[in-house]
């Protein structure tokens, strides 16, 4: 958020306010020296902080405040009242705090305070040798920097078989696919911040070997990398589509910031596009093709988009709301073959095509695990803490599947906010901390100007209860996902307060469990 081109509302804070206009548990939202401030109260203390989020700009007087935090109303992120210190991705920086003086009843906002960061732990490690983490997605990015934030003074290796840095990789298939959002946006942390915070990033690194028993990664090339603790953050990659013609130089998966690219090149150059996966990914591509003017078919095994995890008339509402924007769809089908023109669907249907997108799925990325005899369930199962069956060895991200205690259940999650969380988690973990991971699982989609989050995780259910109203004239709705009588998660469309709610509850329920 550019300050500089905010307009400043509200009341000027700096001048002064009576104090009996800050309300307990409110935001007030207003301004001091230039710059955007919300002012709030909790107890007999006074905080002024920042008004947006530092993750994409969300205004924080629209989020919740629980205890002396604030959480973003668009994507969940958790702000100290006290520091400003972002405390739960996906925002990682701080936002501003500025000291609060209260005189005969007039409360000020004075001088910016200096970030200080997070306060290494009291918890004194044992751990005193190099930390490796392989990976340089969401959860291996996360870690990395809250090893530093915690004081981890250690080295910490990061190798990446991708060859950019960490990127922000659900904009790939959103606003940097559709041309809304600059190339600059895309990576996570600039080259010069890994070197500032002596993060020892390798880029084109593809881990080969872990030898447990000498405590070694070894990558292609040969090199060795000891660890004294080891992070796998491996993640997914795209399932392939195994028809003939899958092959061939047109069709395109989207998981990296190089293939975003290259599918940017096609569509400059191109008028139609065949989108094969009627889900998340497939269903973002279409739109942001369709941004760009490209002719999009949709094809999906589905009887209507999404509806398995949303359930059949959020289904309805999304495959009306890309149809009105342009977007043919072809399902309860797939493809049988692809050839330089056109794809050949199961129904004997022939679709011109100038390229092919594939977003049918992915696979969890165990094969280091494997060789290393970890212990793998459709994933590297860990514990509560994120630990492997090998003691120093933790895994986060796509890859994990941990004990969830909301549903009882082992689960794996392949979402970009829980990836980060439990990336932060298995540092503080590394570091010996003994933190349970018991963060709500949380995602978001968009496609045009449709808006969707999605707290907690209900992998089977059986009934979707529709609060409100969700069509083309009024899209305000919570979708509520049960298991017979048991919450499993819930669903919101331009009720972002209720999402945040919603995920507190959900916590409150996890406390009671422990």
């Amino acid at each position: 958020m550019n300050v500089e081109e905010t307009k400043l509302n509200g009341l000027n804070f700096a001048t002064g306010v009576a104090h009996s206009v800050v309300t307990e548990g409110e935001m007030l939202l207003g301004h001091a020296h230039g710059e955007p401030v919300l002012l709030t109260r909790s107890g007999n203390e006074l905080f002024a902080i920042g008004a947006f989020c530092t993750h994409y700009g969300a205004p924080l007087n629209e989020g919740l405040l629980v205890g002396d935090t604030l959480r973003c109303p668009w994507h969940h992120a958790c702000f100290s009242l006290r520091t400003g210190e972002a405390l739960r991705a996906p925002a990682l920086n701080p936002i501003s705090c500025w000291r609060v003086e209260q005189l005969d009843g007039i409360v000020y906002v004075r001088e910016k305070l200096e970030i200080q960061g997070q306060q290494p732990s009291l918890i004194e490690t044992s751990l005193q040798g190099p930390i490796i983490i392989l990976g340089g997605g969401a959860a291996g990015n996360a870690a990395a920097e809250m090893l530093r934030r915690e004081g981890y003074v250690g080295r910490i290796t990061m190798l990446s078989a991708d060859e950019s840095e960490p990127c922000d990789r659900p904009n790939l298939s959103k606003g940097y696919l559709a041309g809304t959002t600059p190339e600059e946006f895309n990576l996570l942390r600039s080259p010069e911040f890994y070197r500032e915070h002596d993060i020892d990033l390798k880029l084109s690194a593809r881990a080969t070997t872990i030898d447990t028993a000498n405590r070694y990664v070894q990558l292609e090339n040969g090199s060795r990398f000891t660890y004294a603790a080891l992070l796998l953050a491996t993640g997914a990659e795209p399932v392939r589509l195994e028809v003939p013609g899958g092959d061939l130089p047109h069709v395109y998966y989207l998981r990296t910031l190089a293939d975003s690219r290259v599918l940017i090149a096609k569509a400059l150059t191109s008028q139609r596009a065949v989108v094969i996966g009627a889900s998340f990914i497939g269903l973002e591509v279409a739109a942001s093709l369709r941004n760009r003017d490209i002719e999009v078919h949709v094809v999906g095994r589905e009887t209507n988009p999404m509806e398995k995890i949303l359930g059949a008339d959020v289904g309805k509402f999304i495959r009306k709301l890309h149809e009105d924007h342009g977007v043919t769809f072809h399902l309860d089908t797939t493809a049988t073959s692809i050839d330089a023109h056109s794809i050949t669907l199961q129904n004997g249907e022939i679709i011109q095509a100038d390229f092919i997108v594939v977003g049918i799925g992915v696979r969890p990325s165990i094969a280091l695990a494997e060789q290393a005899g970890l212990a793998t369930d459709r994933g590297v199962t860990v514990n509560e803490y994120l630990e492997t069956s090998v003691s120093g060895i933790f895994a986060a991200g796509d890859i994990a599947r941990w004990p969830d205690m909301l549903t009882g259940e082992h689960i794996r999650v392949e979402h970009w906010v829980v990836a980060e969380r439990q990336g932060q988690t298995a540092a503080r973990n590394m570091l010996g901390q003994r933190e349970r991971f018991d963060a709500v699982p949380f995602f978001w989609t968009e496609q045009y100007d449709f808006g969707l989050a999605y707290v907690g995780h209900a992998e089977q259910w059986d009934k979707a209860e529709i609060d409100g109203q969700l069509d083309a004239d009024t899209r305000n709705c919570t979708i509520t996902y049960r298991r017979g009588a048991k919450k499993l998660a819930v669903a919101t469309v331009h009720r972002d307060l209720e999402c945040l709610r919603a995920e507190v509850e959900f916590e409150r329920n996890l406390a009671k469990k422990m």
